[in-house]
Order: structure tokens, then C-alpha cells, then sequence
């Protein structure tokens, strides 16, 4: 029998689970024993010692049933065998996830250190980067346990939601509809906004360089200048022919963020010169754009649904973990040691502004990180974009219809974001309540919420250890979720001088 993968389980001969021709007296009362502690299920349906039968036999028999039943669980794992056009490698998903975590969120990081002090802005991060991979971890598990109950190969953001609610208790499976709307509701919020600030980004970073060395034009024609070139590369359809794309922006984001550690690290002051711990009013500031920072819970899904090796994207060392603990460290780096360098001027949002003008090599780093962040525009598209196109493709009835409508939805969505960043002054404190507002909801309210549903209620670990961890993350997201989305409304009506 040839070995089978199993999630993280290999079903080979070593395994145990095929038949052994083997005479060997303690061999066979070591598989009598394994026999009898298959599981509540197999022992329910083990058939009686036939006649003329040894018990010996009874149990290789036993075995090579259990063999075939793994070997059949495997091929029908609706998760394990879903029919990709173009699956994603493991390497694939890995720049992919670099690139929807790692944006303009990073460059923000020395402001959000600014809000929460030194000490409490390092630790803070860290922390808050183990409970959004922790909950995009339980979106994924729940996720595969809902695609098997339903039989399903994959399920978005907004069907795991849907799933839970019409399989967990009866009182709520009303509300199916309603949260999967609630849900898709939040991820166009945040996604279409992540858009809009990276058409702003890119523009503002444009209009300083050129503006530095030749003359000013307004921001709004460079805004309209990237519509076309932004509307063309949201028409690749594949996410594994952006994989080029994403993996030159990550070259690039890598590049400029070196180049911006070497201006942080230079002539560093005493860490007594800048604030430990800022002020309580202002932590709710550090919330909004930490959270901000860490923009991948929408794009987690799509990516594993897109895997060629689904199996490989969670574990200790899988895709999930190990694209986390780069952006965890990654973020507290650049706001550890860009609020050490600059201190209050960090207040100017992204560290690139706070780079010496004058200096070839630090204008590079804008332009570095423009290109980088136009390249991944797309990737943060694709949500929004699976949400919006199947409301529309229902209407469609020809081949032709379906084929010039997908490419009008992307166009009109690109002009969408394109118009929103135009006519939004200040987009920059927009966006960060969009953050506190989605961010935390997509992030840290509705992924424990989801876990609590789906295994209710008795699978929730010895002494419902799992629904107090899901509580407790729910209630520091609402904390969040309410006192983060005020503070940021006060910050739009009286900014900060």
C-alpha cells in the first residue's frame, strides 16, 4: 500500500494502518490491542469473529478495513482534493502573505509607537501580532471543519460565518443570512478601504519626489495618471499570475525597508529620550493602527483556498506561522527604532516622510515603496472583488455577458477606490477609522465567535478552556472595536496640531 498524507498524518506502512502477514505472537496481540481502540464509531460497527476464523485473523482483517476507510477518508476530504485551475505553491502563498500583510500599515508603526510609549508599543505589538495569527489560525480551522460538514472543498470569510451559524445551535441558524451579509458588509469596508489608501499612498510619495526635483503638480493628476495603469493589472484574473508582481514588490519593500533601517539605526539616542508608556488617551490611536498594520485577516482565505497543499499552510512551521513571526518582527522593529530615532515628528504618519530629503538614497526608498505598495493593490482587490462579482454574474446569462462583465466589475471597483481617494482630504485619518472600526471586527471579534459555534458545545477543550480564550479575544476586540473607532472620530473632527 502506497503512503497517503493526511493533513499532517502519513498513512503508510510504518503507520501501522495496512495488513501484516507477519506469525509473530506479540506483533498480533500488539494489533489486537491498536483493534480495540480504534474509536466509539469502528467499535460500534465491528463486525463478530466469523466462523473458522482465529483471532489473529479476525484482527489483520480488522486492520486492512481500517486501511481502506483512511485510505477512502483521504480521497474524499473535500479539503484535501479541491479542483484548482491554477493552485498556489507553498512559496507562492508565502509571498503572497507577505505581501497582503506587510503595506503601508508598516510605515505607520513609529506613529503607532508614538501613541503607546517604548515599552508598552513593543510588547504591545508582539502581542497583538500572536492573537491575529492565533485568529487567523481559528478562521482556517473552522474553516475545514465547516468545509467537511457541508462537503465543500472551500468556504470565504463570509460562508465559514454562514456555515457555523445554519450547523451550531438551533436558535441562531436563523441569523445565517444576516451575518454572512454583516460579514461581507466589513470585508468591502476594509478592503476597498486598504485600496483607497494605497492609491493615496502611492500618489503622495510620486508628487514628493517629483516635486522635490522638477516641479509641483497636484497630487490629483498623479492619482489619475495611476487609474490606468492600476485598472490593467487588476484585470489578471489568477492570483498565481501575480505571483511575479507580488514577489518584485517584496523585493522592493524589502530593499526600502533596509535602506530605511539604515537612517533609523544611525546615531541612535538614549532610549530615557522618548516615553515608555505614552498616555491612556492616546492607546486607543496605538490600537487602531496596530490593527491596521496587521491588514491580512482578509486575505487569508482566498490564499489557503487557493493552495496547491492546503495541509501546509497552518502548523508550528507552516505558511501562516512563519509569514506571522516576519511581520510581527518586521512591525516592532520599524516602530521601536523609528520612534527612538524621531521621536514626536514621528506624528507625520509614514516613516519614509521622515527621511532626509535631500539624499538620493532616501528619495529612492519613496519610490521603492510606491511600486511596491502599486503591486500589491491588487492582492488587497481580490476580497472585495469576490464579493462584489458573484452579485453581479447572477445576472448574466451568455458566455459574452459573463466574459466583458467580470472585466467592467473590476474596472468600475478600481475607479470606485480611485474616486474615494480623490475626494477624501484627509484620507490617511479616514482609514484609521476603518481600521478600528473592520479591522478589529474581522479580526478579533467574529474569529473567536466563529470557533465558539462551531464546536459547541462539546468540543470546546477540558473546561471549556477555548470558549474563555475566544471570550476573553472578544472582549479586548470590542474594547477596542468601540473605544478605538471614538478616539479616531475625535482625531478626524480635532486633529492633532
Amino acid at each position: 500500500m502506497s503512503g497517503k498524507t493526511y493533513g499532517s498524518v502519513n498513512c503508510d506502512s510504518n503507520g501501522g494502518l495496512h495488513g501484516n502477514t507477519t506469525s509473530d505472537q506479540h506483533q498480533n496481540q500488539q494489533n489486537l490491542q491498536k483493534s480495540k481502540n480504534k474509536g466509539k464509531m469502528r467499535d460500534e460497527r465491528q463486525p463478530l469473529l466469523l466462523e473458522g476464523e482465529t483471532q489473529e485473523e479476525h484482527v489483520m482483517n480488522m486492520d486492512n478495513i481500517t486501511a481502506s476507510e483512511k485510505s477512502f477518508d483521504s480521497d474524499s476530504d473535500p479539503v484535501l482534493n479541491r479542483n484548482l485551475e491554477s493552485p498556489t505553491s507553498n512559496l507562492d502563498t508565502m509571498i503572497h502573505l507577505l505581501k497582503g500583510n506587510i503595506g503601508t500599515g508598516i510605515l505607520a508603526m513609529p506613529d503607532a509607537f508614538r501613541n503607546a510609549g517604548l515599552a508598552v508599543g513593543f510588547f504591545g505589538t508582539l502581542l497583538m501580532g500572536a492573537i491575529c495569527t492565533h485568529c487567523m489560525h481559528m478562521l482556517v480551522n473552522c474553516s475545514h471543519e465547516l468545509a467537511r460538514r457541508i462537503q465543500k472543498p472551500s468556504l470565504n470569510f463570509a460562508e465559514v460565518v454562514e456555515a457555523a451559524f445554519e450547523t451550531g445551535p438551533e436558535s441562531l441558524q436563523k441569523y445565517s443570512k444576516l451575518v454572512k451579509t454583516l460579514i461581507n458588509i466589513f470585508l468591502c469596508i476594509t478592503q476597498l478601504g486598504f485600496c483607497c489608501v494605497y492609491f493615496v499612498f502611492v500618489a503622495a510619495n510620486l508628487h514628493d519626489v517629483v516635486k522635490h526635483y522638477f516641479i509641483d503638480v497636484n497630487v490629483v493628476w498623479y492619482l489619475a495618471m495611476l487609474l490606468l495603469p492600476m485598472i490593467f493589472l487588476n484585470w489578471v484574473k489568477k492570483l498565481k499570475y501575480l505571483t511575479p508582481a507580488s514577489l518584485f514588490a517584496t523585493i522592493l519593500t524589502t530593499s526600502g525597508l533596509i535602506v530605511t533601517f539604515f537612517y533609523m539605526l544611525q546615531g541612535l539616542p538614549d532610549t530615557s529620550s522618548v516615553n515608555a508608556f505614552s498616555s491612556w488617551g492616546q492607546l486607543p490611536l496605538y490600537f487602531g493602527t496596530a490593527i491596521y498594520a496587521f491588514e491580512g485577516i482578509g486575505v487569508v482565505l482566498p490564499l489557503e483556498n487557493n493552495m496547491k497543499t492546503p495541509q501546509d499552510f497552518g502548523g508550528w512551521n507552516g505558511v501562516l506561522n512563519t509569514g506571522m513571526v516576519i511581520v510581527a518582527c518586521l512591525y516592532t522593529a520599524v516602530g521601536f527604532f523609528g520612534y527612538l530615532k524621531y521621536g514626536d515628528a514621528a506624528k507625520l504618519g509614514s516613516v519614509t516622510l521622515l527621511l532626509p530629503p535631500n539624499e538620493i538614497l532616501a528619495q529612492s526608498v519613496r519610490l521603492m515603496m510606491a511600486v511596491a505598495i502599486f503591486l500589491s493593490y491588487c492582492l488587497q482587490f481580490y476580497v472585495p472583488l469576490n464579493i462584489v462579482w458573484p452579485l453581479v454574474k447572477k445576472h448574466l446569462h451568455t458566455e459574452r455577458a459573463i466574459y466583458y462583465g467580470e472585466y467592467l466589475t473590476r474596472t468600475s471597483l478600481v475607479i470606485v477606490t480611485f474616486a474615494l481617494a480623490a475626494a477624501i482630504p484627509n484620507l490617511g485619518a479616514v482609514i484609521s477609522l476603518v481600521g478600528a472600526f473592520s479591522s478589529s471586527a474581522l479580526a478579533l471579534i467574529f474569529p473567536p465567535l466563529i470557533e465558539i459555534i462551531t464546536f459547541w458545545p462539546n468540543r470546546l477543550g477540558k473546561n471549556n478552556w477555548m470558549l474563555w480564550k475566544d471570550i476573553a479575544i472578544m472582549i479586548f476586540g470590542i474594547c477596542g472595536f468601540v473605544v478605538g473607532s471614538y478616539v479616531s472620530v475625535l482625531n478626524i473632527l480635532y486633529p492633532e496640531e
